[in-house]
């Protein structure tokens, strides 16, 4: 199983670096993130920062930062036992992030724990998921860093895990662990692919459409 993932990242990779007109395609895939249904009914949403040649989120960030709901993005920190994890950080504004662990924008460490800032993960409504790989049935591949895995165990049952990829990154089939935690939609710049290895997307897919 380890070796399908590893060749699997391996090529997924080669295919996102090679992706022609990224900042297009991620806005394209922006808006259809922002016209789903569970997008507009979410008060709570967690977008990460795209980094490198990952699908860019700063479109949807400055559209909500503008708007009402509640934006929340992902840092990556360390559990009492010294694990991976990520934190959650309300944003209100960009200004409030430096460079931090591989250059990602995060708030300063000088800041982590301060009141009124973390979320819980039982709060988000809705969870924009990055991967390096993803099938239309709502395989996810990761980083193999574990930092999703462990988020996406912690959040409500009707919680909405969305997956954002470029089409070239799309598998018939992501090899995946009981560990591994499936989306509920998948979007792309070509379509919206509902999940359905996660008992809440088969009967919410319509919905997310």
């Amino acid at each position: 199983m380890q070796k399908l993932k590893a060749e699997q990242r391996r090529q997924a990779y080669q295919a996102r670096s090679r992706q022609a007109d990224r900042e297009t395609l991620s806005r394209i895939i922006g808006a259809r993130f922002m016209a789903l249904d569970a997008y507009r009914r979410a008060q709570t949403v967690m977008v990460y920062i795209g980094c490198k040649t990952e699908v860019g989120t700063q479109p949807v960030i400055l559209e909500m930062l503008a708007g009402d709901k509640c934006l929340v993005i992902p840092y990556c920190t360390r559990d009492d036992h010294g694990h991976p994890k990520l934190g959650l950080w309300r944003l209100a504004d960009f200004a409030e992030l430096s460079p931090g662990t591989w250059g990602i924008l995060e708030p300063p460490k000088s800041r982590w724990g301060e009141p009124g800032k973390e979320i819980e993960p039982t709060e988000i409504d809705l969870i924009m998921v990055p991967g390096v790989g993803f099938d239309r049935r709502g395989g996810r591949l990761g980083n193999g860093a574990g930092y999703y895995d462990r988020l996406l165990v912690c959040v409500r049952p009707d919680t909405v895990l969305c997956g954002l990829c470029f089409e070239s990154q799309l598998f018939d089939e992501i090899a995946v662990e009981p560990h591994d935690v499936a989306m509920d939609v998948v979007v792309t710049e070509r379509s919206v692919y509902c999940g359905k290895s996660r008992p809440f997307a088969e009967s919410s897919s319509p919905e997310l459409k």
